[in-house]
């Protein structure tokens, strides 16, 4: 049942036909001090991250490769976001073991995990959170893709994101 309830919930958020606008939105980095708009962002693609409220060492592991990765995609910005509060972010974000540096944004309260129809109820560490997922928007504030983790393994690789880049891009 739980299985089913999951596929309901990927087949009424996860399947976009068209691209659809997103609304601007505002996050302030717990690890440095830049703030994310929307809005602003320069770039054809941003790429939202959305990682798990809790110590989730898939998190970990999913960051640093996309820390090590990501500025070989040239045009596309990378937003990690996580919902936690600014202590718990600035001691999981020491654990990032790479030789770039992103900042780490967050989304108070999981408003934007909301705001964007990611699935909440995913129960992990004795805590219920949304699901993982992976939002990629256009620079006509669009978004063009999504991919929503059935679990907290369960992650959009670099190497699937850049194809799929690749593939928007002809």
């Amino acid at each position: 049942m739980k299985h089913i309830k999951f596929l309901l919930v990927l087949i009424l958020f996860g399947i976009n036909s068209q691209a659809q606008k997103v609304d601007n939105f505002t996050l302030h980095s717990v690890t440095d001090k830049s703030t994310f708009s929307l809005k602003k962002a320069k770039g054809d693609y941003i790429v939202l991250h959305f990682l798990l409220k809790t110590e989730c060492p898939y998190c970990i592991r999913h960051t640093t490769e996309y820390f090590e990765k990501a500025n070989t995609l040239s045009n596309v910005t990378q937003v990690f976001i996580k919902p936690d509060n600014e202590e718990e972010i600035k001691e999981w974000a020491k654990k990032i073991k790479s030789n770039n540096s992103f900042p780490i944004y967050q989304d108070i309260d999981a408003k934007l995990a909301d705001q964007l129809n990611i699935p909440n109820g995913y129960q992990f560490h004795g805590q219920v959170v949304h699901y993982p997922a992976l939002i990629i928007i256009n620079k006509k504030g669009e978004e063009v893709y999504r991919y929503i983790g059935k679990n907290n393994s369960d992650r959009y690789s670099f190497d699937k994101l850049k194809m799929k880049i690749e593939e928007l891009n002809n």
